[in-house]
């Protein structure tokens, strides 16, 4: 639904008043002009407020007939803020600002609880819940976070019997509670620097399975399809070590115990420090680690876009990991 909402500014221009004017101002509009800029592109704009690109520009068009003036300009495949633009955006960002402020506090003064409990996996508070939470506590000055971790079967019935307030669990479907995805991590072989693979142009199923193996396993249906790419092979894979501890799993494979299977998210600073390197494998291309935020229907409701919105912005388009994995 757009929000209208009645603006005094002044711009200054060759084409503009220099009279303060009123004038009817979408909110829509200016939260699509600031993110813009923000994120440098209409695309990445759009990906972030959960709207197609043409719906961006249509936005930007309608702010730029409000204000009668160019708020871009094009310049090949790029975009720049022209001088109009710079001079507005500070009112814009100000007006956006004011405006979430004042929801936020309206809604607080409604029903937000002074506590929230929230359960959720060991491997998502070790490499998820900081992340979102760092940023979800200045949205929610007034409320405090208690945080319980165990298995998804554990956290599934935590929030049934209201133990917890909201869960981030494997994807599971369940006839009480609402399920939203938060965020899929793609599943990758990870091997040690200097490993042979990274000197071979293409890695097969059989090379892998002849490699000592370092197994995590964390009960989702996914890790089953692992399993299954060994399938066809006329002798098992060698598997040396499983565990249920992905942090036991890098370690092993850092000290050269092994390779491993391992969700990208808990590997991210492993690959940045070059002590984990992913290899590329045909096979496992499809296979991904989801995980959803579940509560019951209608509980918690500004908590969990909150949250949504928040995964967005931190792993859109699979934040940098997948740009490292080639």
């Amino acid at each position: 639904m757009a929000v209208i909402a009645e603006v005094s500014f002044v711009l200054f221009g060759p084409n503009l008043s220099y009279e303060p004017e009123v004038s009817t101002i979408n909110i829509d509009n200016i939260e699509a002009f600031v993110y813009i800029i923000h994120y440098g592109s209409y695309t990445k704009a759009a990906d972030i407020l959960f709207l197609s690109q043409p719906s961006v520009s249509a936005r930007i068009q309608s702010l730029e007939r409000e204000l009668n003036c160019k708020l871009f300009d094009r310049i090949g495949k790029q975009i720049q803020i022209t001088e109009e633009g710079k001079r507005f955006l500070p009112y814009a960002q100000q007006i956006l600002m004011t405006y979430q402020k004042g929801r936020l506090h309206v809604n607080q003064k409604k029903s937000l609880p002074e506590e929230l409990k929230i359960g959720c996996t060991v491997s998502v508070a070790n490499y998820t819940i900081p992340g979102v939470l760092s940023r979800l506590k200045p949205m929610f000055p007034n409320t405090h976070f208690k945080l319980v971790t165990g298995t998804t079967d554990d956290m599934i019935g935590k929030v049934v019997n209201k133990e917890v307030d909201i869960g981030f669990v494997r994807n599971i479907s369940h006839p009480i509670l609402q399920s939203t995805p938060f965020y899929e991590d793609p599943i990758r072989l990870y091997v040690y620097e200097e490993h042979p693979f990274l000197s071979m142009d293409k890695v097969t199923i059989e090379d892998i399975a002849a490699e000592p193996l370092v197994f995590f396993e964390c009960g989702a249906l996914d890790w089953l399809r692992v399993h299954r790419m060994f399938g066809n092979l006329d002798y098992p894979p060698n598997i040396q070590y499983l565990t249920d501890n992905s942090e036991t799993a890098k370690k092993l494979v850092m000290l050269k115990s092994g390779i491993s299977f391992l969700p990208s998210l808990c590997a991210q600073e492993e690959v940045r420090s070059g002590k984990l390197v992913p290899v590329r494998l045909q096979e496992s291309e499809i296979i991904s680690l989801q995980t959803n935020i579940v509560s019951c229907h209608g509980k918690h409701t500004p908590f969990i876009e909150a949250m949504m919105r928040i995964g967005k912005e931190l792993y859109d388009k699979r934040n940098h990991i997948e740009l490292l994995y080639k």
